[in-house]
């Protein structure tokens, strides 16, 4: 029985394999950073984003410097490419699990909104709140600026007192320090944090 053997030198398996997950592991790297500094600069973090800018294209350089040295090696490519689909996707997962910033909620709901006003309040949130006309009823529609790694406790609450209510979420870049009192009252953060 004859047994099959590869045959690698050592210039080989440097080639077309080694090589080639540097470049995949290298261009995770580049583009999991470049995600993370779009969003340090979409929140106005000025001293954060240009040092990830900084490592974003230092890994970018070399990468590229090694995919020139090896023109001719396709597995090389597939690596690039693999590593920047990879790289999107943990970056991603990355800023989600940062949960950078702040974000204004806004809450639409049909149903009698005292229960999640008051629970709202009472967890320590600042909200602003009023009735409106919706395309066919009444609705009571409610604001809150919170932490955005705090997003998922103030959705469990709506859906605890309100499980129907629409809502969005908006990213907000800055809160202005200038407000008159009983406005900047309405927009405070939660106690003990």
């Amino acid at each position: 029985m004859e047994i099959l053997t590869l045959n690698f030198t050592d210039g080989d398996l440097f080639s077309y394999i080694l090589l080639p997950l540097l470049i995949f592991f290298a261009r995770i790297s580049d583009v999991t950073v470049g995600t993370l500094r779009i969003v340090m600069v979409s929140k106005g973090q000025k001293l954060i984003a240009p040092l990830l800018g900084f490592f974003e294209v230092i890994i970018w350089l070399i990468t590229m410097s090694k995919i020139i040295q090896n023109i001719d090696n396709w597995v090389a490519y597939v690596a690039y490419g693999a590593g920047f689909a990879t790289g999107n996707y943990v970056g991603l997962i990355i800023e989600e699990k940062l949960a950078v910033g702040i974000v204004q909620l806004q809450i639409i709901t049909r149903k009698s909104a005292q229960n999640l006003i008051a629970k709202l309040k009472a967890s320590g949130y600042g909200i602003t709140h009023h009735e409106a006309q919706g395309a066919v009823e009444k609705v009571a529609v409610i604001y809150t600026i919170i932490k955005r790694n705090e997003l998922n406790k103030v959705l469990e609450i709506m859906r605890t007192y309100n499980p129907n209510a629409f809502y969005s979420i908006e990213d907000v870049k800055s809160i202005g320090k200038s407000m008159p009192q009983q406005v900047k009252g309405s927009f405070r953060w939660r106690k003990g944090k």
